[in-house]
């Protein structure tokens, strides 16, 4: 299975940084066309046979622009939902660096030993993206198959594709509506091939 992972495109709390999280949140004009952008590219390079979203409104509207240009039908993949923060849900990281400042600096320096107050660990995360991943091998063995998901969670499917630890989270970034290519054969042997591809978005940036 050859697997098109991106992120949606670019929403309010990106800059300055908020822990948006399970927050639904509409795309801005620039993620409307970072969506088309990364549609259109996707179109042109692949033929993918699936598609599938995180269940929040910015992935599934960043899959709709995906799924005109593929002439596919997107299906939601509940497991690829972005990661619960719990009582930080919507915080600036300023407002939590100086309301909680060792949980903070914790998940900057050591992310795997943190699970936000009312909402899940990283643990958690990689449990349930690798879960969606396992769905999808069973499904689409041999087909291409595109994934709209978060920052955090295109984060825990390349870390499980890498085969790094949890703590290695902060080293990996994902721009919105960038390309990651890997694949997965029979035998569960990854090949990565792209991380963070932003080309198609020079214009706007």
């Amino acid at each position: 299975m050859q697997v098109i992972l991106t992120r949606h495109g670019e929403v309010e709390g990106i800059h300055p940084e908020r822990f948006r999280g399970r927050m639904e949140l509409e795309l801005t004009p620039l993620g409307r066309e970072q969506a088309r952008a990364v549609a259109q590219r996707i179109a042109a390079e692949f033929a993918p046979q699936a598609l599938y979203t995180s269940p929040m409104g910015r992935c599934r509207d960043t899959g709709a622009q995906i799924a005109a240009a593929c002439g596919l039908s997107a299906q939601v993949l509940d497991g690829v939902n972005d990661l619960d923060y719990g009582d930080w849900q919507w915080k600036t990281h300023d407002e939590v660096k100086a309301a909680h400042p060792q949980a903070y600096a914790l998940w900057k320096s050591a992310p795997q030993w943190v699970r936000f107050p009312g909402g899940e660990s990283l643990q958690d995360l990689a449990l349930r993206t690798a879960d969606g991943l396992r769905a999808l091998l069973q499904r689409h063995a041999d087909h291409t198959v595109v994934l709209v998901g978060h920052d955090s969670v295109n984060r825990a499917l390349l870390l499980h594709a890498l085969d790094l630890p949890l703590s290695a989270y902060w080293r990996i970034t994902q721009k919105p509506c960038c390309l990651n290519l890997f694949s997965v054969n029979a035998q569960g042997a990854v090949t990565l091939e792209r991380v963070n591809d932003t080309a198609h978005l020079r214009e706007m940036q």
